[in-house]
């Protein structure tokens, strides 16, 4: 498949990511002097505050091959990867982070496989560096319970940093939903897939723009985006529901007509079903209404981004 008159475009989303944007730039450039496709670089800013965009664009006047897109606002890190997606007119097109926790060095292996005739490559992780606990035991559980649900079969333990085909580039920009999860929309499109396996470094400099809470969040659009679990979920609590109360029901009948005595008026049976049935509802009310706002923000039909900037 390569040849010197094939190119790759680097997509590379980023978010106040100043101290790493020209390391990365030069370590990318060192890999592809060792491989006959050409490099595009597409670095897609998603509402930076600092001046990483001022030195991309110190870049670009030294080396054309630098491109930059700036969203108008803070759209989200899969939006990102959308728009620079959607401006890249590459053969292959590679998805990696600014923060050099996945190493450019792994790209040709991306490529190989690439060559052998797969269209989506995932980069796996061995290990993650500069990752605690929680956030690692997090990611596991997610993927396997992500898996279960949607019966979307997404690799355990792959982030963004993968290679897609012009094939299945041009076939996801026909996507455009909302809620976006791109690790599962690779997986959703088909085609060919392979992967490598890599060792994720810690981050080279700055501080991480995905904590905790945001990679739940992430984890709640995907499965609510791939999945009406939740939904089926809400009818068996629903069905378990009724069935204890049947048999609070007749535990209180039964102890009424054996020893009447024994019923001792007060709050606690009344509060404890109350408590009990009210919090079902509660719950699937709320879950209800998350599926319901997607519907109503996706029939808006608004842009998923808007460009301030473009320098391609």
């Amino acid at each position: 498949m390569a040849d010197q008159n094939k190119t790759v475009a680097l997509v590379v989303p980023f978010l106040n990511e100043r101290e790493n944007l020209r390391t990365l730039y030069e370590r990318t450039i060192r890999v592809f002097e060792s491989e006959p496709e050409e490099v595009r670089f597409i670095f897609v800013d998603d509402g930076s505050t600092d001046d990483g965009p001022d030195v991309l664009l110190e870049l670009r006047e030294k080396d054309p091959r630098v491109g930059l897109l700036r969203l108008s606002r803070n759209f989200g890190h899969q939006v990102a990867i959308t728009a620079g997606m959607d401006h890249a007119d590459a053969d292959a097109v590679v998805i990696i982070d600014a923060d050099l926790q996945d190493p450019p060095e792994v790209i040709p292996d991306l490529l190989r496989r690439w060559r052998e005739g797969c269209e989506v490559v995932y980069a796996v992780r061995r290990r993650r560096a500069g990752e605690s606990w929680l956030k690692r035991t997090l990611a596991a559980g997610f993927y396997k319970l992500f898996r279960r649900l949607a019966r979307v079969d997404v690799p355990l333990n792959a982030g963004d940093f993968r290679l897609l085909d012009r094939r299945a580039v041009e076939s996801l920009r026909g996507v455009r939903e909302q809620h976006r999860f791109m690790r599962g929309l690779t997986c959703w499109i088909g085609f060919t897939q392979g992967s490598v396996e890599y060792d994720r470094e810690a981050r080279h400099d700055g501080e991480t723009k995905y904590p905790v809470w945001k990679s739940l969040h992430l984890a709640f659009d995907a499965i609510t985006s791939f999945s009406s679990a939740p939904l089926r979920l809400i009818s068996w609590l629903g069905i378990i529901t009724c069935i204890l109360g049947v048999l609070w029901l007749l535990r209180i009948v039964i102890i009424k007509w054996v020893d009447p005595a024994a019923m001792v008026p007060g709050w606690t049976s009344l509060m404890a079903a109350v408590l009990l049935l009210g919090g079902a509802q509660l719950f699937a009310i709320g879950m209800l209404g998350q599926y319901v706002s997607r519907i109503y923000e996706e029939v808006k039909k608004r842009p998923l981004y808007l460009l301030s900037r473009k320098e391609l």
